[in-house]
């Protein structure tokens, strides 16, 4: 075989070998078996329905505000001599402390003139009692006729008796004024501002300062209409016999979580036509702690607190998370089948985490809290714990979902 023919034909059977053999293996294999596709039901989290009584709780917020305050204002001019040590902005006093001291100099002159007077009307009064009864005497022992009133001197009797009570008058007078010299503090309190120093001179009428009374603090907090379905509300003065509801207050001190009991006293009774809300009246007692036994973070007025008010009691109500309430008012319900229904449900009340349901639900029934993109009714489910995955409970959702 020449070079020429080994070069050409040796490769050409090479290949021809190599074809044939891939046939061959190509026609020994076993085709695959044909196996259906498993259609898998659709992996969904449930809960299981139970129920509950509960109150309804309603959130608001407001400012805490004292629910007496003062502006203390001279009823009597003078200068200012003294000042307690508390008249000072944030300063706490009692009942009946002295606050501010003006000058009584001129004041007690008027009071002991005004006992002078009032001493020397009486002294004319006796002296004119005397002579009537003198003048009364003398007719009696010369004429046996009635005396008239002037012979007997009563007009200047009557005269005299009014000038007495008019001396009483000028001498209360006095004296109130001299009392007025000192401003007491007309409750226990605080001092918000001071206007006046040692030496100023005050005209009647002119502003000392203002106060605030500690006893009772005020939180106003608006409402919305829906939230005064779950509310029974008072109108200031009305006789409804309900007892005041329970608020509970909260806000942060120094960076820590505190938290203070209220009662919910009374509703302003009128909407508020800009911002359509009504507004409510919370009251606490002793908000400085200045009669507790028990120190704790005092609730300072101006402080900003949020609010948990305790409404309505309602009985056998579903709670579930927010999401699992569809748009059309429906929640997704699984049968002993593993069968998707879609259930309408009557909602009592929602939140921006949780749902109230009174109606539509029964115990025992399981409810999808997983997302389900398409739901149809009849659709074939399976369960996250069949899977191996966890499954959380109706309790435990509502838990994580906020407070009731």
């Amino acid at each position: 075989m020449s070079k020429v023919m080994r070069n050409f034909v040796l490769p050409v059977l090479i290949l021809l070998i190599a074809v044939a053999l891939t046939m061959v293996m190509i026609g020994a294999k076993k085709a695959p078996e044909k196996q259906e596709a498993e259609d898998k039901a659709f992996l969904v989290k449930a809960v299981e329905v139970t129920t509950k009584d509960m109150n309804y709780i309603v959130k608001s917020q407001g400012t805490v505000q004292p629910k007496v305050k003062t502006v203390l204002s001279a009823q009597v001019s003078g200068k200012v001599v003294k000042l307690s040590d508390a008249f000072v902005a944030g300063g706490l006093f009692q009942k009946g402390d002295l606050l501010i001291q003006l000058e009584q100099a001129d004041y007690i002159t008027d009071f002991k003139s005004a006992e002078a007077e009032l001493a020397r009307a009486k002294a004319a009064l006796e002296e004119e009692q005397a002579k009537g009864k003198v003048a009364a005497e003398e007719w009696k022992s010369v004429r046996d006729s009635v005396a008239p009133e002037l012979g007997l001197r009563k007009p200047q009797l009557a005269k005299e008796i009014a000038n007495v009570r008019a001396a009483e008058a000028q001498l209360e007078r006095a004296k109130r004024n001299l009392e007025r010299t000192e401003i007491r503090a007309p409750y226990d309190g605080l001092v918000r501002s001071k206007n006046v120093d040692i030496g100023q001179f005050v005209a009647v009428g002119s502003e000392l300062g203002s106060v605030y009374g500690t006893d009772i603090a005020e939180i106003r907090m608006p409402l919305s209409d829906n939230d005064l379905a779950y509310l029974e509300l008072s109108h200031e003065g009305s006789r409804g016999s309900h007892l005041p509801s329970k608020v509970t207050l909260s806000s942060q001190v120094a960076g820590k979580q505190f938290s203070w009991d209220a009662r919910l006293v009374r509703n302003e009774g009128v909407l508020d036509e800009k911002n359509r809300v009504i507004y409510v009246v919370a009251e606490v007692q002793d908000p400085y702690m200045r009669e507790s036994a028990i120190y704790d973070a005092p609730l300072k007025f101006g402080r900003f607190v949020s609010a948990q008010i305790t409404g309505n009691y309602a009985e056998n109500i579903v709670v579930l998370p927010r999401n699992v309430l569809r748009l059309d008012g429906t929640v997704l319900v699984v049968d002993e089948e593993r069968k998707l229904h879609i259930t309408p449900v009557s909602v009592q009340k929602s939140d921006e985490k949780l749902v109230y349901i009174s109606e539509g639900l029964s115990v025992g029934q399981k409810v999808i809290v997983s997302a389900v993109p398409n739901p149809v009714e009849n659709m074939s489910v399976r369960f996250a714990e069949e899977s191996g995955e966890a499954q959380d409970s109706i309790g435990e959702i509502a838990k994580a979902g906020g407070s009731l």
